[in-house]
């Protein structure tokens, strides 16, 4: 990309920057490996692509500018997903496809940008769009039958308390209470049987994630897969809560694009 025209800045401001003139949002995958890739690790990455693809992001004003960049959402450490989702400002209009093609270059495979939109005037935030969460929860060594009886076992109690270290201390909350929509399938035909969880989860202070939907269902009925479950996120965005679905957040920026 080439480089943007030299607009004023504001002159008040200590290091003044030029303005931010459009704003998109940035759908993203961690998959494979990068999954264990912390959310700060991804920063530094993600940084360093904007710079290789010569995207000309907005900067705060101040004695440290610092590019402008929004995260909403991020997943555990672990996790791989399909969803994460951020924001950035630019300092020029640009197409969005474009940007989308060469921040995907940049960044190594296996971090994939998926979409970017053009932030509507007056949308309101991505944040408060981001309602809940559809996990892909895959079981190693648990059959269907057992984890259709631990999601029964789930889903009939009132309460699943279970514990997690945070960086106040060890914590209890209840995982029950979170989880809007929980089933069981089997691997599809031609590949190792064991069962798979789809569960759809509400955000909310604390964050239940897949893990504690785990340990609730291991502390409720027992359910152990033989190996280290791999949870993957499959949607993130507004929640139907009559349907136990979660929605597309970019609806409202592509349908007005």
């Amino acid at each position: 990309m080439t480089s943007p025209d030299r607009t004023p800045a504001n002159p008040e401001a200590p290091n003044p920057q030029l303005p931010t003139v459009q704003k998109l949002r940035v759908r993203y995958a961690k998959r494979g490996r990068l999954r264990f890739t912390s959310h700060r690790d991804f920063g530094r990455a993600f940084e360093r692509a904007v710079r290789r693809a010569e995207v000309p992001i907005a900067h705060s004003s101040g004695f440290t500018p610092h590019p402008k960049i929004s995260y909403a959402g991020a997943s555990p450490t672990g996790a791989a997903s399909e969803a994460e989702y951020l924001e950035i400002g630019v300092v020029r209009a640009l197409e969005p496809e474009k940007v989308a093609a060469v921040l995907d270059s940049a960044l190594p495979p296996g971090l994939d940008i998926l979409e970017v939109v053009a932030v509507r005037e007056g949308s309101g935030s991505l944040a408060d769009r981001l309602e809940a969460s559809q996990w892909q929860l895959e079981l190693p060594g648990v059959t269907p039958d057992e984890a259709e009886r631990a999601v029964a076992a789930f889903l009939a109690a009132d309460e699943v308390l279970v514990e997690r270290m945070t960086k106040k201390g060890l914590r209890t909350f209840d995982s029950r209470s979170a989880v809007v929509r929980l089933a069981s399938r089997t691997t599809p035909e031609g590949h190792t049987s064991y069962a798979i969880l789809d569960v759809v989860v509400r955000h909310g202070t604390p964050s239940v994630r897949p893990d504690d939907v785990l340990a609730g269902l291991r502390a409720i009925a027992g359910l152990a897969p033989s190996a280290a479950p791999v949870a993957t996120r499959m949607v993130q965005g507004p929640l139907d809560a009559q349907t136990g679905t979660v929605g597309d957040p970019f609806a409202p920026d592509r349908d007005a694009s």
